[in-house]
């Protein structure tokens, strides 16, 4: 089989069965896992599916820069922010994690609501200006510009500092064995300090973001109190995050 063919057999695996096994398809084929895996070390490179142990994995959609995110999915996001901004209790404090999703939650706070709000987000901040019984507290440290957020040591002692009742977090990759991820090692050590500093933890997942994953590790489903998702519940990967105990909220 030519490189273009196998090129193409590997996206058709990737999209039908939302994973590849290297040892699989190279029995399959009859090539050796060297050469699997150095095509797949291409397709990688070209960010057409996110390389882990033993193959290969969707690439998420949500890992290109904040602008070009506001475009993807937009309705999914509205959903699922509709959903996370009715757990936001009354007089209580919530940490906002960056994202389009996550602004979305903020534009989907009720203007009368009187909570407290914890971002380490300038554009989250400023899209609460107008509600006037929300105290804000913006998280400073080094600008990461991709998300529009800060990290760095500044930004992870600041947020040790704070405390919630909840955080509602944002992450690019949602998977049953990578568990959640997102693109970048700074981004992904904020993520761990917020959520160490809130009594629950919910994850905004809108649906292209299921059953993909990115390169950095923020938590594994122990470390979170459930999903918030417009993906149906009958999809394998909802399935299995079920079966394994996840608590699922379906949006919309």
């Amino acid at each position: 089989m030519l490189a273009a063919e196998r090129r193409e057999h590997l996206l058709d695996l990737l999209a039908r069965q939302g994973k590849i096994v290297a040892k699989d398809v190279a029995a399959e084929l009859g090539i050796s896992e060297d050469t699997v895996r150095r095509d797949l070390r291409d397709l990688a490179g070209e960010g057409l599916c996110q390389r882990v142990y033993g193959g290969a994995l969707p690439v998420s959609p949500a890992v290109v820069d904040y602008g070009a995110r506001q475009t993807v999915a937009p309705d999914g996001k509205r959903k699922v922010a509709e959903a996370a901004a009715g757990l936001v209790p009354s007089g209580g404090a919530v940490i906002l994690d960056g994202g389009t999703t996550a602004l979305a939650v903020a534009h989907a706070l009720p203007r009368d609501l009187d909570c407290t709000v914890i971002t380490h987000s300038p554009p989250i901040a400023t899209a609460l200006l107008d509600h006037p019984r929300a105290e804000v507290f913006l998280l400073g440290g080094r600008l990461f510009k991709h998300s529009a957020v800060t990290c760095g040591a500044a930004a992870v002692e600041a947020a040790q500092n704070v405390s919630a009742d909840l955080f509602l977090l944002g992450v690019t990759g949602v998977h049953p064995d990578e568990g959640l991820t997102t693109g970048d090692a700074e981004d992904a050590a904020m993520k761990r300090a917020l959520a160490a500093r809130a009594a629950d933890t919910y994850v905004l997942a809108s649906s292209e973001k299921i059953g993909t994953a990115s390169r950095f590790r923020v938590l594994p489903w122990e470390g979170i109190s459930g999903l918030i998702t417009d993906e149906t519940p009958r999809h394998p990967v909802i399935e299995r995050l079920v079966a394994r105990g996840v608590h699922v909220l379906t949006a919309g």
